[in-house]
């Protein structure tokens, strides 16, 4: 079985980051999707939130597992026995950091990185943007999934 993980925190999960996932889950038997705790930083939606949004808007792939890690990625993937790593790139700045990440996690265990390029639609979409978008009112609709806008839009009316 081919397995291949896509990486984030996804808070929230975006149109982009969809296109990737849909993408390798053309590519690969089984694509895990691993949401990363980081106890250091506080998200706009739990982990338990944002892993709930990732398995409805992926459902439709049958062949995505979305489940949180904390720790190494190269961890996550021995665990699991997946060889590859999918990451989205949108701009040469993101390569730059993408490249060293790669090459540390191939010296660590020999996983693979494989870079797509975003479609050109979303080369501008982060996480980030689309919620200091969504905080001052601004339309972020054709940025994300509905169930995802709901939540936000939910997530917002709380602060």
């Amino acid at each position: 079985m081919r397995r291949a993980v896509c990486p984030g925190s996804f808070d929230p999960i975006t149109n982009g980051h969809l296109d990737i996932i849909s993408r390798a889950s053309r590519l690969y038997d089984e694509v895990y999707v691993a949401v990363m705790i980081n106890k250091s930083k506080k998200g706009l939606f739990e982990i338990d939130q944002r892993i709930d949004l990732i398995r409805q808007v992926t459902a439709e792939y049958g062949n995505v597992r979305v489940e949180a890690f904390q720790g190494l990625l190269v961890d996550f993937c021995k665990q699991r026995e997946i060889p590859a790593i999918v990451k989205g790139l949108r701009a040469v700045s993101d390569f730059d950091y993408e490249l060293q990440m790669a090459q540390m996690n191939n010296g660590l265990s020999g996983v693979e990185t494989l870079f797509v390029p975003t479609n050109p639609t979303y080369s501008f979409l982060s996480s980030s943007l689309v919620k200091e978008v969504a905080t001052w009112g601004g339309d972020v609709s054709h940025l994300v999934p509905p169930v995802v806008l709901q939540a936000l839009t939910e997530r917002l009316k709380q602060d």
